[in-house]
């Protein structure tokens, strides 16, 4: 599959990603309904992109979980990604993939701290060997290089947990476009050509594991649950869009998105305040711990999914799936991990339950 034409850049390279999208275009590569190959861009100089590239691209995805009481242990040899880039260092090159006639898909998971604009990119378009500061602006200067060059607009697949995130970052984008005083021309473009289209992923993945003899030869080896799921608003511009199992093609995400973000997510960044300061390790540890378990099973079900029930489907269904997720036994979930940028996470996964819970019932 190598010979295969890079078609999907790619902000961001972690292990949600590789085992998600990236998994799921070498799956749909592998059944001779190519999708092509994906080009990795990080912000800066991590190790993860001099990994990428020192491994040709090239890792395992781990699947371990429960299906129907069945055990399910697998290990995928994935070869979609291409290369990494570093935008820093490399910014004309990731331009270059920009005004590539190939590329058909953007595909993101900067976080939600990653959904602002920045001071440090000025009031005017910098040029195209410096890298714009925030992702919005990374993502504007690589269209405005697309535009320029004449090209075919492309779909933006964002996968950061907000709802409508194709939909904040179309305005942060055309936030910076004012700022830099683009053409309205290109602005036209930019709302008609590009397809900017609201997603909600779903997938526990967590990380590499402690001991794996695959280790030895691959640092990007990552373990994720049996479970995923990715609900695209697609309907009507599924154009570039590519069929798998795990993704369905819906008129609007905001159901699936509200369900997820509170219920799941919620509850992750609820265990990292109440797991953590114990000096619990892991999701599977949190939620079988004598107190901290119940605890957790009451905050859903006593003040999460009654703020929610009546907006989605299956509210109670899905927070007693969540548990059971969560009590994975072949996961190593690390609530570390999920502490990463955990400010911001609260206020979009838990501030709004709070505010909603109030609202309905007065202070909890």
């Amino acid at each position: 599959m190598t010979t295969l034409p890079e078609t999907v850049l790619q902000f961001g390279g972690g292990n949600f990603l590789r085992a998600f999208a990236d998994l799921f275009i070498d799956e749909a590569n592998q059944r001779n309904s190519p999708v092509g190959r994906v080009v990795v861009v990080q912000s800066t100089a991590s190790r993860r992109a001099a990994l990428i590239n020192e491994q040709g691209g090239a890792y395992h995805v781990i699947t371990r979980g429960l299906v129907d009481g069945h055990v399910i242990d697998r290990v995928q040899t994935v070869t979609s990604i291409s290369r990494g880039l570093v935008a820093n260092d490399e910014w004309a090159a990731v331009l270059a993939v920009a005004r590539s006639p190939q590329l058909r898909l953007i595909i993101s998971n900067v976080t939600e701290a990653g959904y602002r604009l920045e001071k440090g990119d000025g009031a005017h378009q910098p040029s195209d060997d410096v890298a714009p500061v925030s992702f919005p602006a990374k993502l504007l200067a690589v269209l405005l290089a697309r535009y320029q060059a004449g090209q075919a607009g492309v779909t933006v697949l964002p996968c950061e947990l907000l709802d409508q995130n194709a939909d904040r970052l179309l305005a942060l984008v055309e936030e910076q476009a004012a700022i830099w005083q683009l053409p309205a021309a290109f602005l036209a473009w930019l709302k008609t050509k590009v397809y900017w289209l609201n997603t909600l992923v779903d997938r526990i993945v967590s990380g590499k594991p402690a001991d794996h003899p695959l280790l030895a030869g691959d640092a990007l080896l990552t373990v994720a649950e049996p479970f995923a799921f990715w609900a695209i608003a697609g309907q009507g511009r599924a154009r570039d869009l590519f069929v798998h199992p795990a993704i369905a093609v819906v008129d609007d995400v905001e159901r699936y998105a509200l369900r997820k973000v509170r219920i799941l997510n919620g509850a992750h960044s609820a265990l990292v305040a109440k797991a953590l300061p114990r000096g619990l390790v892991t999701v599977r540890e949190a939620v079988t711990h004598p107190e901290v378990g119940p605890w957790l099973r009451r905050l859903l079900f006593e003040e999460i999914v009654p703020t929610v029930a009546a907006r989605v489907d299956g509210a109670a269904d899905f927070a007693e799936a969540v548990l059971e997720r969560f009590a994975n036994p072949f996961l190593e979930h690390k609530l570390a991990d999920i502490a990463l940028h955990h400010a911001t996470k609260v206020d979009v996964r838990l501030r709004s339950t709070y505010n909603d819970y109030r609202a309905q019932r007065g202070t909890p």
